[in-house]
């Protein structure tokens, strides 16, 4: 998106560099997502939203799409990527083709509205992916965020669809401020002031997803995972340590096991320190793969 940007390609690169060294005792299988068909998209976007991204990418340079979300004549590519991956892990965790899935993508995708792209998001992978599972016959899945930010995108695109719980914490008030006090029973919102560290985090994943995820039971659960309420990330205010992302990704799997036969969608959303970024994805793979 620019030099200087953020969300730029190094995030990825860290994240492989420790993969590459890394044992995962042949647990981990890595596959390249497949770039989704831009026609896919309409079952979370309107195809006139679609077309008149596609109609905006430039032939070289940056176009903004809003104050924060620039594309370049590749960005359209790597997010129809990363919405590719999220569906094609999708359709093989139905599949038993794999126990879970972790989508190591750029851009993210839980800010995108239905109509707006924002927030680094041009569109909203996570969305994609569960709506992918519904229409491939789930009656109930649940979409749980732990970014630094709030998943409005999300919320907006699942908040009158009572088959999809959408659980998110995130520091408040903070970015970007849309959907933050939506009121109905499949929205689980968990705001936590700045500053908020482990203890003041996990107790309040307890207290308000457990209750209702159990509610809910879901068939499969998606995460959208951001690693940026990591205490050495620049752009949050939250103090959460590595291990936070352990702890958190172990209580989701034993949800999903509980519930969902242990059905696991995870895909990247924020997280902007790299040294951070790579040792908490680290730690939620540990999480995944149970080792």
């Amino acid at each position: 998106m620019g030099p200087s940007h953020p969300e730029s390609p190094d995030r990825l690169n860290s994240i492989n560099t420790m993969m590459l060294n890394t044992d995962w005792d042949n647990s981990l299988i890595q596959k390249q997502a497949p770039l989704l068909d831009p026609r896919d998209l309409v079952s979370i976007h309107p195809l006139d939203h679609v077309n008149a991204i596609l109609e905006r990418i430039p032939d070289e340079g940056l176009v903004y799409l809003e104050a924060d979300t620039a594309i370049n004549p590749h960005s359209v590519n790597a997010a129809l990527h990363a919405a590719g991956a999220g569906i094609f892990a999708t359709d093989q965790v139905l599949a038993g083709s794999a126990e879970n899935a972790f989508c190591s993508v750029r851009p993210p995708g839980h800010h995108a509205e239905s109509t707006i792209a924002m927030g680094f998001c041009v569109f909203n992978s996570v969305a994609l992916a569960a709506q992918r599972a519904l229409a491939s016959g789930l009656s109930r899945v649940a979409i749980l965020d732990f970014d630094v930010h709030h998943g409005n995108g999300t919320v907006e695109i699942f908040q009158h669809q009572p088959e999809v719980l959408v659980c998110s914490s995130f520091q408040h008030p903070f970015y970007p401020r849309r959907f933050d006090d939506v009121c109905l029973p499949n929205i689980c919102l968990t705001p936590l002031q700045a500053g908020a560290a482990s203890d003041n985090f996990r107790q309040a994943i307890e207290r308000d997803w457990l209750p209702a995820i159990t509610q809910h039971q879901p068939e499969m659960i998606f995460i959208s995972a951001g690693f940026d309420a990591h205490q050495q990330d620049p752009l949050g205010g939250l103090n959460l340590i590595d291990n936070d992302y352990l702890w958190i990704t172990e209580l989701i799997v034993e949800q999903a096991d509980k519930f969902a036969g242990g059905r696991v969608v995870s895909m990247l959303e924020g997280g902007y320190d790299l040294d951070a970024l790579a040792r908490s994805v680290k730690m939620h793979l540990t999480g995944l793969l149970g080792i």
